[in-house]
């Protein structure tokens, strides 16, 4: 393969026919082939994105109407959609391209001044130019783009387009059929052009419209791929510690491995819940520490669970750490729970005394004297017990100050009907969090108070 690019108007331009060639070629040859240009060359080679791209960011052959890319994080659908809006700006200037985004400010921040954005990933002789009181993008030649919030379905009830990037649909305010009113407004629009088409991209998540494009739409392209697909973009580091930190979870598979995991009918939590639910890190201070501990039944069994929660001076409970171990002694978990109560503070600890009784109480003191635990007898299930707690998080009273993708998947294993279907045995980690918000929220003592060891 030696195809000769050739300047214009000092630019690098490929015949058609040579540029099918470099696309189809192995990568030892694009690298052999790479060597052999000049750096300018060099340089100008990289804005042609088909050499680049992998085969899934490529827009799929055929008739199709909608091409949804249904990824986990980093797998590169931002860069994909963009430059699906590049080459349909630069080929057909009576485009007209609708931007939306679940708001405004994500929309200008991502699709177009983000690092995979528009204005980073057009050469600089065919950069559209961004007009901010009109919201929109002009190209050189004329096509034109316009940003819009989903959160505002009336504001594409009007504008015609003859193409359309739709980004992280799945995170669109689902509320009142808001999301779907807006994806309905845009494809009622979607009428200029012989071929109207939409780009969807988006991390899944079970909400409605992603299950109506999956499900009732014949003319939807699927393209499914994962995080680690494209390793050779991402930071070594930044891979393995998403394997390290979410494995084979169930979140790990949903926004890493791009599943789209459905919930549970008559789950007591759902991941649309924990995600409303979520915050970086704790964004008030802590008036009162508890550690939820649920203790495993034998050394070689189950995990022993150890959540931290703590309430805010805001009065709204906040889920700090997971401390939890598995496979421990009882001398290690109690070693565990007594790291846990120093690192945070802790004002009690609550631990679970069916299995074990009192010895629950003696090996935690063992790990350390001066632990103030008190010890519970659980009289229902878990899953009654859970119910209380999971109101708590409807009537947004919980939070989650970061990521506990174990924890999660527990609880979104239970169910009101009092089935655990999530992953493991038991849910060691979310029966622990139920008895520390239970402690924090639900029992009548809620001030802090001082302990003395054996009262």
């Amino acid at each position: 393969m030696k195809p000769r690019p050739h300047r214009k108007r000092g630019r690098m331009q490929f015949d058609p026919r040579q540029l099918r060639l470099i696309e189809r070629a192995s990568e030892a040859d694009r690298a052999a082939f790479l060597v052999a240009l000049s750096q300018a060359d060099r340089n100008a080679v990289r804005w042609h994105w088909s050499i680049w791209a992998r085969d899934a960011q490529l827009a799929p052959e055929g008739a199709w109407r909608t091409w949804l890319i249904l990824a986990g994080r980093g797998f590169g659908k931002t860069r994909a959609g963009a430059e699906w809006v590049r080459a349909t700006a630069e080929t057909d200037p009576d485009a007209r391209i609708a931007l939306v985004s679940a708001n405004l400010g994500e929309a200008r921040a991502v699709m177009v001044d983000g690092t995979s954005g528009l204005a980073r990933i057009c050469p600089p002789h065919r950069r559209p130019r961004f007009e901010s009181s009109l919201r929109r993008l002009i190209w050189p030649n004329g096509a034109q783009a316009t940003l819009y919030s989903a959160g505002e379905p009336k504001s594409l009830r009007g504008p015609e387009h003859s193409h359309a990037w739709c980004d992280e649909i799945a995170k669109w305010d689902p509320a009142g059929g808001r999301a779907e009113a807006a994806w309905d407004n845009l494809l009622l629009g979607l009428r200029l052009g012989e071929s109207p088409k939409v780009v969807a991209t988006t991390t899944p998540r079970d909400v409605p419209l992603l299950r109506r494009l999956l499900d009732n739409d014949e003319t939807c392209v699927v393209t499914r791929g994962s995080t680690f697909d494209n390793n050779a973009n991402l930071p070594v580091r930044y891979v393995r510690a998403m394997r390290l930190t979410f494995g084979q979870s169930l979140l790990g598979r949903q926004e890493l491995g791009g599943e789209l995991i459905l919930d549970r009918p008559g789950a007591l939590w759902t991941r649309a819940l924990l995600e409303q639910c979520r915050e970086p890190s704790a964004s008030s201070p802590a008036r009162r520490t508890v550690i939820g501990v649920d203790p495993p039944a034998s050394a070689g069994g189950d995990a022993c669970g150890i959540i931290v929660c703590a309430l805010g001076e805001d009065g709204v409970a906040r889920v700090l750490a997971d401390a939890s171990v598995a496979g421990a002694s009882p001398e290690r978990w109690a070693r565990a729970v007594a790291r846990a109560a120093h690192e945070w503070q802790a004002d009690r600890v609550v631990a679970e005394a069916n299995q074990g009784g009192n010895m629950v109480g003696s090996v935690l003191h063992a790990a350390d004297l001066t632990l103030p635990v008190r010890l519970v007898h659980a009289r229902i299930g878990k899953s009654a017990r859970a119910e209380p707690v999971a109101a708590l998080y409807e009537a947004g009273r919980v939070r989650h100050a970061g990521l506990f993708a174990p924890l999660e998947d527990e609880l979104c294993g239970l169910s009101a009907g009092g089935t655990y279907a999530g992953p493991g045995r038991s849910p060691d980690r979310a029966d622990a969090l139920v008895w520390a918000l239970t402690e924090l929220c639900l029992n009548r003592r809620a001030n802090p108070r001082v302990w003395v060891h054996g009262a």
